[in-house]
Formats: structure tokens, sequence, C-alpha cells
């Protein structure tokens, strides 16, 4: 990538660091599976497309409905939309839509990255900002994806070619979730991976992740798809901890303690 040259002590400096890196990265192999460090440190999300499959392929779903046949509904949500909830209103607009999908969406703001809400050859869908050619066009669109998703489990099953008795089936629950990934876009995020040796000593790799997003389902035809607009109390993501004095002064903070009964322990 273009960058701009430095004092000449401080470009030797840079240079070396980037022959030590590419040195690393042939010696290793290039393309290959990270696993130069300890098991733990290994570990990595693959993108939370995965997520709702794994409910079918782990025995979750299965569990859910032998417990509770009348199951319909589920509303699947980041950990970081912190006032995400069930709310009565929003599943009822889900139902009465009668969508496979419906995702929540909020009003765009400047920290808000990662994609949103665009028509797209005439059908309306997420986009990520991963998937635009330019950066800028991100900003350009008006609502930003809260990934919170309310979903149809009758209607999510048939597009992966499910039945309910077909959970027990490992091989057939594999296949149709292999099929549906396989028409997933695949997104590569470089990211930086921590090696620690010695008494404390660490050194920091780039590599290469690779992952899948929720959001795309919206692209499959099969897919009904319903978009709704809530709060931004609802729907921001708290990502940084730089962004906990502006959660606490917009009143989010205020407005989750609405949701619970809080308990002090001391």
């Amino acid at each position: 990538m273009p960058q701009q040259l430095l004092d000449e002590q401080a470009q030797k400096v840079r240079e070396s660091l980037h022959a030590a890196l590419i040195g690393w990265a042939q010696q290793m192999g290039e393309g290959s599976d990270y696993t130069d460090n300890l098991p733990a440190q290994c570990l990595h999300p693959v993108g939370h497309w995965y997520e709702a499959p794994n409910l079918l392929r782990n025995g979750v779903l299965a569990q859910l409905w032998a417990e509770r046949p009348q199951l319909r509904y589920l509303m699947l949500h980041n950990i970081d939309t912190v006032g995400a909830n069930v709310d009565p209103i929003v599943l009822g607009h889900h139902i009465e839509r009668g969508a496979g999908l419906t995702m929540e969406v909020i009003t765009r703001r400047l920290d808000d990255r990662g994609g949103g809400l665009a028509r797209v050859d005439g059908r309306l869908r997420l986009v990520e900002g991963l998937a635009l050619p330019r950066e800028e066009i991100e900003f350009a669109l008006t609502y930003y994806n809260s990934s919170t998703s309310w979903i149809d489990l009758h209607q999510l099953l048939k597009v992966f070619g499910l039945a309910r008795e077909d959970l027990h089936d490992d091989e057939k629950t594999a296949a149709a979730v292999r099929a549906i990934a396989a028409r997933m876009p695949t997104y590569i995020t470089l990211k930086d991976v921590k090696k620690r040796w010695g008494k404390g000593q660490e050194d920091v790799y780039p590599v290469a992740q690779f992952e899948k997003l929720w959001g795309d389902m919206t692209i499959l035809p099969e897919v009904e798809s319903a978009f709704v607009a809530v709060p931004r109390l609802r729907g921001q993501q708290l990502k940084e901890v730089a962004q906990l004095d502006g959660w606490l002064r917009d009143g989010s903070a205020a407005y989750l303690e609405t949701l619970c009964e809080w308990e002090e322990r001391t």
C-alpha cells in the first residue's frame, strides 16, 4: 500500500520490520493455517453467519422443539447491541408481515461502520461495508444494520431444504448448511495476532481472517426479508471503550436500566 516516506532512520526501521514480517510469512508458509501459537491464541470467529445454522447442526434447535413444539420465532442479535430486547411490538410486526427474516436498522451516524440498507438490482437488502468498492459509499446509506434479526424458523428450515425431523440426521443437516454457506459471500479481513513466548514477551503478526456474515441472507431470493427502523437506543452497538461517554450522555445507559431490574452487590 502507498505510504509516506519517513526520515532516513525511521524509514530503515519500517523497512526492517516489513522484511521481518515477510520473512515470517514465507517461513510459516504463505496462505497456510495459522498454528504458530498456543491453541487458545489461535481461536478466531468465522463470522456470525454460522450462529443460526449452528443451531441446526449442534442439536440446540431440535432440543428446543422437543421442549416447546409450538416454538416458531427467534430473535438473534449481537452481544454488543446492548439495548436489544424481545419487544412485542417488533415481534408483532414481524409476524404480521409474514417475513422469513426481519432485520432491524437504525439511522446512521459517523461512528456506525459496517454497511447498511441499500437497493441492489431492484432488491432491498443489507450490504456489508466489506462488499463496497469504496469506503465513502457506506456513508451515503441512510440506515445502518444493527445486526438484530427476527427469524421465522419454519421459513428458515425451508430455505435450507430441511424439515424438523431432518435435524436428527447429522449428515443431511451438515450438507444443507454447506450448500447455503457456499452461496454466501466470504470476506477477508486483516487481523493482528500476538505470539506469546518467554517470560511475558510477545510478537505481533498480521493474519488474514475469513468471515461470512448473517446480513447476507437478505441476498437470497427465496428469503422473504423485511426491514424495520428502530430507535438508536435499541439498536446502536457498543464496540469500543471510547464510545462509553457518548453512550452515557445520549440516554442509552438510562434506557438500558429500564429494561431490567438491577441488583446491587458488594
